[in-house]
């Protein structure tokens, strides 16, 4: 499994719109932050993990030719922005691209981008077949994707863990039931918006790091950061499993 962060930046990305705290941050080109996002190949087959407003920027970088999965965490818009950029992956699958996500995602999804379905469907636009996940399901290539249902503050949203990677962003609170969900997994990647103070819907840098030694998984990454976070400063007052993501980062993971 080959594993690429295409994003790892929070909502307003890093530097934020008018370059707040952009040269101190400078230093440093990890630390130039778009929305979150990921792309893991495994068996042949191209999955995406959210699609942000910088998403067509993002699949340029990473050479994205094809997405034949998308699992949608939840309906906030620095993760379905992009979802209007698909459409050339549409068209490349002659077919409408699977959607797995939440009935109220789903919901959130008809509403807002409208024009994408029904009979006044807008020529050209997207295709995506939207799918309500409950539960653990299987691709037909053996691919096993389990959400990971967790908590934006008051906001019920999922996580995904795509055979030994477990995926969670804009996380605050983890329940018992998805911790062992997610336990066996060898590599996480968690949200982490900052060092201090607490926020109500996001976990802090330290948060996170006490969730992850609990787990005990061997490899973890901290994603969705803000602009007060400095990479390389931030890494070397973690634990040695856990390291700060940055943007186009690329893991290979043993099946």
């Amino acid at each position: 499994m080959k594993i690429t962060f295409l994003g790892t930046g929070t909502s307003m990305g890093v530097p934020v719109a008018g370059g707040f705290r952009r040269e101190e941050l400078a230093h440093d080109p990890r630390n130039e932050r778009t929305r979150c996002s990921v792309w893991i190949q495994v068996k042949g087959k191209s999955i995406l993990i959210d699609a942000g407003p910088e998403f067509r920027i993002q699949s340029i970088r990473a050479r994205v030719k094809q997405i034949d999965h998308l699992l949608i965490t939840h309906e906030h818009m620095d993760h379905i922005s992009g979802i209007d950029d698909l459409r050339v992956y549409s068209y490349i699958n002659k077919a409408p691209i699977p959607a797995y996500t939440s009935r109220q995602c789903i919901e959130s999804i008809h509403k807002r981008f409208d024009y994408m379905f029904g009979e006044d469907k807008y020529p050209g636009s997207t295709s995506l077949d939207l799918r309500e996940v409950t539960s653990s399901f299987t691709l037909a290539e053996g691919i096993k994707i389990t959400p990971l249902p967790v908590k934006h503050g008051n906001l019920d949203i999922l996580g995904f863990r795509v055979n030994d990677f477990s995926y969670l962003t804009d996380v605050k609170k983890i329940s018992k039931e998805t911790l062992e969900l997610i336990k066996g997994s060898k590599v996480i990647a968690l949200s982490a918006l900052r060092w201090e103070p607490h926020h109500p819907t996001h976990l802090t840098i330290p948060e996170a790091v006490e969730i992850l030694e609990g787990l005990n998984i061997p490899e973890a990454y901290l994603i969705h950061m803000n602009s007060y976070v400095d990479h390389e400063p931030t890494n070397k007052k973690l634990p040695e499993n856990i390291n700060l993501a940055y943007d186009q980062l690329v893991l290979e993971i043993p099946d």
